[in-house]
């Protein structure tokens, strides 16, 4: 079984858009690792993606150290980057197969971010042990990993990801840069002496303001991304997913009902007599009770569970693990607690009530299909 059907079943393990309040405060560090309860699934398929591309990548840059080594002005630049990429390949293709046999955990995409900048960092620090530290500060060959590490925080859709792989590259940089003044003068070689010129405090603090710059960018293009990707799919009145979403998660869950052979309900909900209310007491009113309807649905439903405005009055509800007669069970609970529900309808003194009709459908006793 591949990541791609591992991912399917863990989908069903969070609501999206849904997520209930936590009965304990998560500690530090599963805040931090954690994906973002908004798209959890994005996060894993978004690190086989990083995979593959990590792979593929270190790959065809091999050539780049092998022409250094063998045509370059300095072989010890080419030794060590070989060596680095070697690493690297071996790293890249072993990640991936632990990831195509299905073994994903919500932390990987955090911890392999760093490890991709340590990487870079470690290649640099070699040089300043192996006594060339201009190489290692003025060198643009292994520098320029750095960015390409940062941009592939990207792909797994979690700014903080991006944040932390790009604050620790500014730190190990620096440091690094600290390590190798402390150890040497580096003022000390001619600007003829090399290839790679002469040390100069300017161009590194430029170095590390354009990490600076690298991160801010690619936060911004995940916060940017989620957020056109949220909008795409939820709607607007009342905050729930909405079809296009409930397209996609049915398709899921289907999948995992039959792999699994377990049980899923799915139960359709529309507001009584709602045409009648719209046009007694205006649009606006109307907006009011969907967004009631919602915020009964979000208050009623379990972590798993999700809520979709399909459209117009209707609602869904879909019930993984959930057989008929659990369903049926739930769907009179909602029904009640909506009767029960006051609703403020404006430019009315009393509040309102509505009643809301619910039909089930259970997978394997009324249909396999949508």
């Amino acid at each position: 079984m591949g990541l791609e059907a591992e991912l399917s079943r863990r989908r069903s393990r969070s609501s999206i858009a849904l997520e209930a309040v936590p009965e304990s405060r998560p500690s530090f560090g599963r805040r931090l690792f954690a994906p973002d309860p908004v798209s959890p699934d994005l996060g894993a398929s978004g690190e086989l993606i990083v995979a593959r591309s990590r792979a593929l990548m270190i790959g065809l840059l091999m050539v780049v150290p092998l022409i250094n080594l063998f045509m370059g002005p300095d072989p010890q630049v080419g030794i060590v980057g070989t060596a680095a990429a070697a690493f690297a390949l071996v790293y890249a293709l072993g990640y991936l197969w632990v990831l195509g046999r299905a073994v994903y955990r919500f932390w990987f995409g955090m911890l392999t971010s760093l490890v991709d900048v340590t990487l870079v960092s470690v290649a640099l620090m070699a040089f300043v042990l192996l006594g060339e530290p201009v190489t290692a500060t003025n060198s643009r060959l292994i520098f320029d990993f750095y960015f390409l590490a940062i941009a592939a925080t990207a792909l797994r859709y979690d700014a903080r990801v991006t944040l932390a792989a790009g604050i620790l590259a500014i730190l190990q940089y620096s440091g690094m840069i600290a390590v190798a003044d402390i150890q040497y003068d580096l003022f000390a070689a001619s600007p003829l002496s090399g290839p790679y010129g002469q040390f100069d405090w300017p161009t590194q603090i430029s170095r590390i303001i354009m990490l600076g710059a690298m991160t801010a960018l690619g936060a911004t293009i995940v916060y940017r991304s989620r957020e056109l990707r949220r909008l795409a799919r939820s709607d607007r009145l009342t905050g729930l997913p909405n079809r296009i979403y409930l397209e996609e998660r049915l398709a899921t869950e289907l999948a995992r009902a039959r792999r699994y052979k377990e049980p899923m309900a799915l139960a359709i909900l529309d507001v009584d007599r709602f045409k009648r209310f719209n046009d007694t007491w205006g649009h606006a009113a109307g907006d009011v009770v969907l967004q009631s309807v919602g915020q009964t649905l979000r208050e009623s439903i379990r972590e798993s569970d999700v809520a979709v405005r399909y459209g117009g009055e209707e609602f869904v509800l879909l019930l993984p693990g959930m057989d008929s007669t659990a369903a049926l069970e739930r769907a009179e609970l909602l029904r009640r607690r909506m009767e029960e529900t006051a609703i403020q309808i404006p430019r009315r003194a009393e509040p309102g009530r509505v009643t809301i009709s619910i039909g089930v459908s259970a997978y394997g006793v009324d249909g396999e299909s949508p």
